[in-house]
């Protein structure tokens, strides 16, 4: 997992048009999993749009905190493996 986020923001920039799975806190120790593409990154956020077959809204948002207090997880999706964010 990368350590600042300046880091997480500079992987998320390299991402950008990428196919991912985001896994989210729903809270009350539900988690939500949803498909999308990373869609634009700015100075403290990141869009997600999401797969409109599967979800009821377009897009989501989330801070590069989320990332680092391990909130929300995001998976890229390669046609043979999956890169988790932060991982090298």
């Amino acid at each position: 997992m990368a350590k600042t986020l300046v880091e997480i923001k500079r992987v998320l920039d390299g991402q950008i048009g990428k196919r991912l799975q985001l896994i989210a806190n729903g809270g009350r120790k539900k988690t939500v999993e949803r498909y999308g593409t990373l869609a634009e990154t700015y100075p403290a956020v990141f869009i997600v749009a999401l797969d409109q077959s599967e979800n009821a809204f377009e897009r989501v948002s989330y801070s590069y905190a989320d990332i680092l207090t391990e909130t929300v997880e995001l998976n890229f999706i390669e046609e043979r493996n999956k890169i988790a964010v932060g991982e090298q």
